[in-house]
């Protein structure tokens, strides 16, 4: 069968047919989103998707290689070759769409570690990891904001994986000062985007469950390692810009 033409609906069939064959691979990114989140097929959260995005572990690489080959995709075999032990880059030439496969971490604006948590939901990453993804994002565009408005607008904060793990990310930014400053940063500018929205009524809901996700990264206890990057603040830059594979 080949790749079908609505990046949702073919992200799930891959995720599908990779949990069929007992692969760990998870969406990412926007499609995911919108697998997980009513909000976003309807107005004004409503948007269109590009290239599909997942994660797996280095012990799946040769299996993901065989079944993206399997579903109608081209592997970049330079690229894969040089760069397959972190990420994995194929081409849909029937709809002139890429795949991103991050190999144990997403290594963006912050190094994300993905592998201990690869298998913690069905098909996609935990909203938790899809929020992580979401936030630490430096330079936020407008997919971005309306995507993490779908996930508070539809999931509260959660101590568990049922909901967003509030606790889980108040851990990983409790010893990463960087990701810490990134995550708060940008679910401010989150809140305010969505109390700015046109016709999104639930943009106070989306806001204040924002605010309580800040509130949980500044009180959760920290690390020396955090406590010392913070002493030097702002004066040094904290985050890299990821580099786009083409």
């Amino acid at each position: 069968m080949e790749p079908l033409p609505d990046p949702v609906a073919e992200g799930k069939r891959i995720a599908e047919a990779a949990a069929e064959r007992g692969l760990a691979l998870r969406l990412l990114g926007g499609v995911a989103v919108a697998i997980l989140c009513p909000s976003s097929h309807r107005p004004p959260l409503e948007r269109s998707y590009g290239d599909i995005d997942f994660a797996t572990v280095g012990s799946a690489r040769e299996g993901v290689l065989a079944l993206m080959e399997e579903l109608g995709y081209a592997g970049d075999r330079e690229f894969n070759v040089l760069h397959g032990h972190r990420r994995l880059y194929f081409w849909d030439a029937r709809n002139h769409r890429q795949v991103d496969v991050f190999v144990d971490e997403a290594h963006l604006c912050h190094r994300v570690e993905l592998k201990k948590r690869i298998e913690a939901v069905p098909l996609t990453l935990s909203l938790a990891d899809l929020t992580v993804l979401k936030l630490q994002v430096i330079e936020t565009n407008e997919k971005d904001y309306l995507d993490i408005c779908a996930i508070f607008a539809d999931h509260d904060l959660t101590d568990d994986d049922t909901g967003v793990n509030a606790p889980y990310i108040a851990g990983l930014a409790a010893s990463d000062w960087g990701l810490w400053r990134t995550l708060g940063m940008v679910a401010e500018r989150s809140g305010q985007f969505a109390l700015g929205l046109s016709k999104f009524e639930a943009g106070i809901r989306v806001a204040e469950r924002l605010e309580r996700l800040r509130k949980e990264l500044d009180t959760v206890p920290k690390t020396r390692g955090w406590k010392l990057r913070a002493r030097i603040g702002d004066r040094r830059r904290w985050y890299e810009l990821p580099e786009e594979v083409h």
